[in-house]
């Protein structure tokens, strides 16, 4: 199933139905030809290439209850596992979080730009859900990212591994996200994996600069499982010729803390139970 994810030309007129078709059949879809700059997406992966290379880093290090700011070398789990990611990572909150002052210009330039791009996409889920789910939906999906403190940019740093790294840890061990939909803006080395219906990984190719979309945990909690949340992981380099620094930027799309998500949960509610599982949150 997972073979078949789409790459989408988010400019064609058949770029709705395409998107939602690969959402419903695998959990991910590949958006090319998008209107982000690939002059400013090259300036912001290297303005944070230098700052994860720094001391500075350290200045940031992040807020317990607020998870805004620096998160170093293992300080997150996937749900269900006990070995940390390889992996150090920032979190940009809007307007509250913290970022370093030389950062900020272009960095929040690309995540307004993914903003936009997000509440096209989201719009387009909702104008294609079918009537009976879409009926499960406490408001529109694009209006539930409008004037959310949570919506996450995370620029995340796997570093080469080392040979003192435990050999079951992964760069990201399996997992799903929490959030709506996520657009992860791709990275500079390959590595993300999908799991499919057989249980098999399955690579997701997309070149550098695309942006790749997945189905998170609440757009599955609020369609009812219509929208699949799949697994994914981030696996480690296999030689030493690719054993490098890779650098990935996901836009997590989070409902405002009051949406309904379903019965049993506001959408407050269900990250707090999360952000505990991941080893984030007391």
């Amino acid at each position: 199933m997972h073979s078949k994810i789409k790459t989408i030309d988010f400019k064609s007129s058949n770029a709705p139905q395409e998107f939602v078709n690969s959402l419903i059949n695998t959990g991910f879809a590949v958006i090319r030809n998008h209107s982000i700059d690939y002059q400013l997406i090259d300036k912001v992966y290297d303005i944070w290439g230098n700052f994860f290379k720094s001391d500075y880093k350290n200045d940031y290090l992040f807020d317990l209850e607020k998870q805004d700011g620096y998160f170093p070398i293992k300080s997150e789990n996937a749900k269900g596992y006990s070995f940390k990611d390889i992996k150090e990572f920032y979190h940009i909150y809007l307007p509250w979080g913290r970022i370093p002052p030389e950062l900020s210009e272009d960095t929040l330039l690309i995540r307004k730009e993914l903003k936009g791009i997000a509440t096209v996409l989201l719009s387009w889920i909702n104008d294609l859900t079918p009537g009976n789910i879409k009926n499960n939906f406490s408001i529109p999906l694009h209006d539930m990212i409008e004037n959310s403190q949570t919506n996450l940019l995370r620029i995340i740093h796997y570093p080469p591994i080392k040979d003192k790294d435990n050999k079951n840890a992964l760069r990201a061990a399996a997992h799903e996200d929490i959030n709506l939909i996520t657009i992860l803006l791709s990275g500079s080395k390959p590595g993300l994996q999908v799991k499919d219906s057989n249980n098999n990984w399955i690579d997701v190719k997309s070149d550098y600069g695309s942006l790749i979309v997945n189905i998170g945990d609440m757009l599955q909690e609020c369609s009812s499982g219509y929208y699949p949340s799949t697994s994914h992981r981030v696996i480690n380099p296999e030689d030493e010729d690719s054993n490098k620094s890779r650098y990935s930027m996901p836009f997590f799309l989070h409902p405002r803390d009051e949406v309904v998500l379903s019965n049993n949960y506001t959408a407050k509610e269900y990250l707090d139970e999360r952000l505990k599982e991941l080893g984030l949150r007391k």
